[in-house]
């Protein structure tokens, strides 16, 4: 399993410039062979070109053939071993188990998608049938389907480098839905990258799809993912990342002659909502319960709780003050990369006038909910061990600061039966709905199961969509689009939409979901 350094372009390794960067060891920082190249233009121009190419074949395959393809990458994957754990525990920091169940759960999550391209009924087929004797005016027969939407720019993410990079949600959701992905490696690990590419590459070929249908591009400069973005036959982008990388691709889809989605998962401070009645019964609880969320992983997740509101009393400043003591002593853990280390130490040095309950490793500052609303830097998401505890005055005070958030992904209420069912807590819960894509109650949001009714997607600035998720089977839904057909002969209808059904898809028929033929009694 000797690493290359090389772009995976139509199944070869390829590249043009030299070499211009290494991963780093996350815990010594010293650099990690080989080195990787820069994409140059006329290597990003190959890669989608040839995803344009095995697009005609893919978005014709059958619901079978994919699913052979993604169970394929899954064998793949679990076949590196060990040698994919250990370069990704170097390049990342990241513990060997916590790798080992994002191994699996990207292998799981492969497998759903499997499961899902192989039953077929994501399609959503909705039959009208013609009726000619209507009054005033006849009926044409009207028959609306998904279908992929081309190629799909897929940029790695720095935290999770499986579950959300080569392999991930991202290129599970593109590929079973029928389009070709041309993935944008994170420069943070390279070669853990590379690793699960040549896994995607075999299970292509395995399946005796189009070696376009993946590509492989190495990069640390933005320009790079900018070009890629911009390429006219890219037809979306999944991305998963800080705010600033985030807005800028979606930027540029903008501001193309034929703009494109970009769903970008982006920023998040994920509040939590202390009530009165749930601190009083079990403080100690919820004050370990959060220590354990917000420093998992080093603080490295994006569905970290950054933000803990709860209401002036000597309660909350017991609580406060236990929350210290928890993070105080938490063990220092190494981050990411040096990037993400140094912009933690800036953001938190660069708070001004907090109350300091812990300042490392894990950091712990309280403000009053006044002196958090006047300033904007408070707003901003501080990626890593650090969360904010925010006093609002009293019980209505919840509600009002609420409305103050911008979109999250989720939102935490701890209570207990008194402090709920009342109209005050329904008042928060719907503006919570309004503010954010998952509501938890007496949880913790860190965790994000792999079903199909999670939504891992908020309102802006937490991704550029809020009507998609990034994480469950409803994730297909990013890169896909509805075509409908109207008063075409069976014989020229997609199979999906034919009157026998040969599929055995649920399809919505005349308003009324059946797997029955059209017609049939």
């Amino acid at each position: 399993m000797a690493l290359s350094g090389l772009h995976r372009i139509a199944g070869q390794a390829r590249a043009a410039a030299a070499t211009t960067f290494h991963g780093v060891d996350a815990a010594t920082q010293a650099p990690l062979e080989p080195g990787y190249p820069e994409a140059t233009p006329e290597e990003i121009h190959a890669a989608v070109r040839e995803a344009t190419c095995a697009f005609e074949v893919l978005a014709a395959s059958s619901g079978e053939t994919r699913a052979a393809l993604l169970e394929a990458i899954a064998r793949e994957i679990e076949v590196l071993g060990d040698a994919l754990l250990a370069r990704a525990h170097a390049e990342t920091g990241l513990p060997l188990a916590r790798l080992t169940g994002e191994r699996g759960r990207t292998c799981a999550q492969l497998r759903l998608f499997a499961q899902v391209a192989r039953e077929g009924s994501w399609v959503d087929a909705r039959i009208d049938p013609a009726l000619p004797q209507r009054q005033p005016l006849p009926r044409p027969d009207l028959r609306r389907m998904l279908q992929p939407i081309g190629p799909v720019a897929v940029f790695g993410a720095s935290n999770f480098p499986l579950a959300f990079s080569v392999a991930g949600g991202d290129t599970a959701s593109a590929l079973a839905t029928g389009n070709p992905v041309v993935v944008k490696a994170h420069p943070a690990h390279p070669g853990t990258s590379e690793l699960v590419a040549d896994a995607v590459v075999r299970a292509v070929a395995s399946v005796g799809l189009p070696a376009g249908t993946f590509a492989l591009l190495h990069g640390r400069e933005p320009r790079t993912g900018l070009a890629l973005v911009r390429h006219p036959d890219i037809c979306a982008v999944g991305f998963t990342g800080s705010h600033g990388a985030g807005r800028a691709l979606f930027d540029a889809a903008a501001a193309r002659p034929r703009p494109i989605p970009v769903f970008a998962e982006m920023s998040s401070l994920n509040p939590v909502f202390v009530l009165d009645g749930a601190l009083g019964a079990r403080s100690q609880a919820i004050a370990e319960g959060l220590k354990q969320s917000f420093t998992l992983g080093v603080g490295q997740f994006c569905t970290k709780p950054g933000l803990v509101i709860g209401v002036a009393s000597p309660a909350w400043d017991a609580f406060a003050a236990r929350l210290g003591e928890l993070a105080r002593a938490v063990p220092a853990g190494v981050m990411l990369h040096a990037g993400i280390a140094r912009a933690f130490a800036e953001a938190t040095a660069d708070l001004r006038d907090v109350e300091w309950l812990s300042k490392g490793p894990a950091a712990v500052a309280r403000v009053s909910a006044a002196r958090f609303l006047d300033d904007p830097a408070l707003h901003r998401e501080i990626f890593g061990p650090f969360t904010l505890l925010v006093t609002v005055p009293d019980a209505a005070g919840l509600e009002r600061f609420a409305r103050a958030l911008d979109g999250q992904l989720t939102a935490t209420v701890h209570g207990d039966p008194g402090d709920l069912g009342g109209p005050a807590t329904a008042g928060l819960f719907h503006v919570l709905a309004q503010r954010a894509g998952r509501i938890v109650l007496n949880g913790f949001p860190t965790g994000v199961e792999v079903a199909p009714a999670m939504q891992h997607g908020g309102p802006y600035p937490s991704t550029t969509d809020s009507r998609f998720t990034s994480v469950g089977t409803a994730a297909l839904a990013r890169f896909v689009r509805p075509v409908s057909y109207q008063d075409f002969p069976d014989g020229l209808r997609p199979a999906a939409l034919q009157d026998a059904n040969p599929l055995g898809l649920m399809r919505l028929v005349n308003g009324a979901p059946t797997r029955a033929a059209v017609g049939a009694a």
